[in-house]
């Protein structure tokens, strides 16, 4: 499977910031377009392909937080690396509750961005590979269908539920390990790799988020159990298609 130069859109409005994440991205093979606000950010995801967007979280007019709603009330399920000034846990999990994939405190390294970018695409984009090498492309669970080569969520019904990158990573890893309690550090491993850092509560907003998606009645969640001082567990049966 030949890798395309991925396409990243930038969306913060500080100049000097914005041509510095511009410039390290495009000498680490990436194309970058840049946008100030929400209004140019929708102008250039109407012109073509975006891969990731890594969005600002304090913008002029409509702020970041509102627009990530925004694009996952749109069923968007493009991948979104929210950049937070304050650096405080209350942002990121507000950010991660939006529908954003992973965040970035300020000031950050642009080394340690483009590693989170390139995390980010390597789950995307990689995971179908795993999927074939698997023996199966498909996980059926409680009347759902999980495609892993294309990335899906059917319901039972047939409908088409829009997860994010993160949200599917995290119910395939249940799915590959069903009836096991799986801690919040594992979760984190399987999920997000040696990036994703120290303990946080990402993994508890991501699981929230799901059980939003799947379950009949998400405050009493039947497939996702919360396992206390251990974690959680997937009950249902999964089976390969």
């Amino acid at each position: 499977m030949a890798v395309s130069t991925p396409h990243i859109l930038v969306v913060e409005d500080d100049y000097e910031i914005a041509t510095l994440v511009a410039k390290f991205l495009r000498a680490n093979d990436c194309r970058v377009s840049l946008a100030k606000d929400g209004r140019e950010m929708d102008r250039l995801l109407e012109q073509g392909r975006i891969d990731l967007l890594v969005l600002d979280l304090n913008l002029p007019g409509e702020d970041g937080l509102n627009i990530c709603k925004r694009l996952r009330v749109h069923g968007s399920p493009l991948p979104i690396l929210m950049l937070t000034a304050k650096g405080e846990e209350i942002d990121r999990i507000v950010g991660l509750e939006m529908g954003a994939d992973d965040y970035l405190p300020k000031p950050f390294n642009p080394r340690e961005l483009l590693a989170r970018v390139r995390a980010v695409l390597r789950r995307r984009t990689m995971e179908p590979l795993a999927a074939d090498d698997a023996g199966g492309r498909a996980f059926m669970f409680h009347g759902w269908k999980l495609d892993a080569g294309l990335r899906d969520l059917f319901s039972p019904r047939g409908a088409k539920v829009v997860v994010t990158g993160a949200e599917f990573d995290l119910l395939r890893s249940f799915c590959e390990r069903p009836g096991r309690v799986l801690s919040r550090d594992q979760l984190l491993d399987l999920t997000q790799g040696r990036f994703a850092g120290p303990y946080e509560r990402s993994i508890d907003v991501l699981v929230s988020r799901l059980r939003q998606k799947i379950e009949d009645d998400p405050k009493s969640p039947q497939l996702i159990k919360t396992v206390r001082s251990g974690g959680y567990l997937f009950t249902p049966r999964v089976e390969r298609a």
